[in-house]
């Protein structure tokens, strides 16, 4: 294990009481998968966990934070919406922006959502986060990916995944980027926070292998964070081999050299960067560089 990578197994998480991140909190608790004292400089990412009665009262964060639900129903207060979550439930609260997590009512199992927090939270800062004012009380909406009154939210399903049913007949929104589905090497990828939610920080989008699904070797000028959520796939970070599987979490900082291939049965992950992938120069594929090398060794006289 280097520090420009983290490998986590899902055996090992270590779900804790959040603290001073979620102030007068009660009924949750964080398995944080990487964070600060890792090493990562753009990615606090994690599962939370909200039981029944729990409660996350008002506050703001000087980092954005992104979400998606795993599992089971929450409610998000925010002053553009309070919304009841379910699974397949995801979005984004910008930098300064009061909000609250309840749980529901009736819920009968905790509320299980992935979160990234870019930056990091920094405990020397008080994980940068203060109580606020609570929210007034509305009745919670469900998330409308086509509705523009609650544009910081949406929702993926394996559908959305899916190649063969692209078409607009199929589609519940007009066509657009917001619905495109990236599809390339046996490799399915639906963005969902992104700068077209709102995010300005980072992206957290849904990533498919089919079983032939490949990526060589290559890095990023970003941090990338992984979830697995089906499936295995084989990984390689800086060299080191990997066989991840559902629940375990690995982190790629900026310059580490990774690959993925898909083992059997299709293999889907939830993937964020941070900082957002810039516009040109994003991906550097060892390959390339090589075929370049060969060349200009070629071109020697």
């Amino acid at each position: 294990m280097t520090d420009r990578f983290v490998v986590r197994r899902a055996a090992e998480a270590d779900y804790r009481e959040p603290g001073a991140l979620a102030p007068g909190s009660h009924g949750l608790t964080r398995w944080r998968g990487v964070g600060y004292d890792d090493g990562a400089v753009h990615s606090d990412f994690g599962v939370s966990r909200l039981v029944a009665g729990g409660v996350v009262p008002a506050h703001v964060h000087s980092f954005e934070e992104s979400f998606h639900v795993l599992d089971g129903e929450v409610v998000l207060a925010t002053p553009e919406a309070t919304v009841h979550l379910v699974a397949g439930d995801y979005g984004v609260i910008p930098v300064g922006v009061p909000h609250s997590w309840r749980a529901v009512p009736d819920a009968t199992k905790p509320a299980t959502w992935a979160d990234l927090y870019a930056p990091p939270a920094r405990e020397k800062y008080g994980f940068d986060t203060y109580r606020v004012a609570e929210l007034a009380v509305a009745e919670p909406i469900r998330v409308d990916a086509r509705d523009p009154r609650t544009r910081s939210f949406g929702a993926i399903t394996t559908e959305h995944l899916d190649k063969t049913r692209q078409s607009q007949e199929l589609l519940a929104q007009s066509a657009s980027m917001r619905t495109a589905l990236l599809v390339y090497s046996g490799i399915s990828l639906k963005m969902m926070v992104d700068s077209d939610l709102g995010a300005t920080l980072a992206s957290m989008f849904m990533v498919q292998y089919e079983p032939d699904g490949k990526a060589g070797p290559h890095d990023h000028p970003l941090e990338e964070v992984y979830l697995i959520l089906d499936g295995e796939v084989d990984a390689s970070f800086d060299g080191e081999q990997f066989r991840l599987g559902p629940g375990d979490v690995a982190w790629a900082q900026a310059g580490c050299v990774h690959s993925f291939a898909a083992v059997g049965t299709p293999v889907r992950w939830l993937e964020t960067q941070s900082p957002q992938m810039p516009a040109r120069h994003a991906y550097r594929y060892a390959r390339d560089w090589t075929y370049l090398a060969e060349r200009l060794d070629e071109e020697q006289p």
